[in-house]
């Protein structure tokens, strides 16, 4: 199956693009294209024009601000997972394929919020900010306020997410995922951190409509204690003929245990 008609264009610069939004409310901003697409051949998504936002120079690299990283939206999966950031090297080795990794971006996949994603339980986990922009300004969303629900995240329409900052005072970082085989989303990804002051956050995503911090882990780590089990409540975890919610649940104590013995 073929896409509908779409008029395709470029934009010059994030202005241009914001600009083009506020006059076309049906204009979709396609950055790698690795969820729009396959939505678009199957005429699940039908927009009538796109804007190219993939080639902004100034939405690409990685630079440091005082105690921040700072990554641009529009830098891939494959420059991630070269980079000296803490956790998101780990887990963007994880995501698809080397095809899928040369070609999507941080930034379209944190914006997308799809609950399988691996990006968001690292940006919970690290306590990523995001720097989201409209033609009204500027502001900054911190990650526990960034995934609202199942593909819904802060950056509203008319908003593009520009960069994403991360702490450097992380001393210890892992990820552990159970993947779909086909697809390589996570059925399950947990998330761990240790943070300057020696707190660990935790997260987990593939489970449920939205990744989510794991408070009694958190606790009971920073406590001096095991991760334990019980760290999920099985009505709150996702069901599907690929794993019940029960087994969701499972998968996050399990995968906490061993993020946990890795982190050390």
């Amino acid at each position: 199956m073929y896409p509908a008609n779409f008029d395709y264009q470029k934009a010059a610069s994030v202005d241009d693009a914001l600009k083009a939004m506020s006059e076309n409310p049906e204009l979709k901003i396609i950055a790698g294209g690795h969820s729009l697409l396959p939505a678009m051949k199957l005429r699940l998504a039908q927009p009538p024009a796109l804007l190219d936002i993939f080639n902004l120079e100034e939405l690409k690299g990685i630079k440091e601000d005082g105690d921040f990283y700072v990554v641009g939206a529009m830098t891939t999966h494959a420059d991630v997972m070269r980079s000296h950031l803490p956790l998101f090297p780990e887990v963007a080795g994880w995501v698809g394929d080397p095809m899928v990794r040369n070609r999507g971006t941080i930034g379209g996949s944190l914006a997308h919020a799809d609950p399988s994603a691996d990006y968001p339980a690292a940006a919970l986990a690290t306590g990523a900010e995001f720097v989201i922009r409209g033609l009204g300004g500027e502001r900054t969303v911190g990650a526990d306020e960034m995934f609202l629900g199942m593909f819904e995240s802060a950056v509203e329409h008319g908003e593009l997410l520009t960069h994403i900052r991360i702490p450097k005072g992380i001393s210890a970082s892992v990820y552990e995922k159970y993947r779909h085989p086909a697809s390589h989303y996570a059925i399950v990804g947990v998330a761990m951190a240790r943070h300057a002051d020696g707190q660990i956050r935790a997260a987990y995503t593939g489970a449920a409509e939205k990744a989510a911090r794991l408070p009694r882990l958190e606790e009971r780590l920073n406590a001096g204690q095991d991760a334990g089990t019980g760290l999920v409540e099985g009505a709150d975890m996702l069901g599907d003929r690929f794993a019940s919610a029960d087994y969701r649940a499972h998968l996050v104590d399990v995968l906490s245990d061993r993020a946990a013995k890795r982190l050390g």
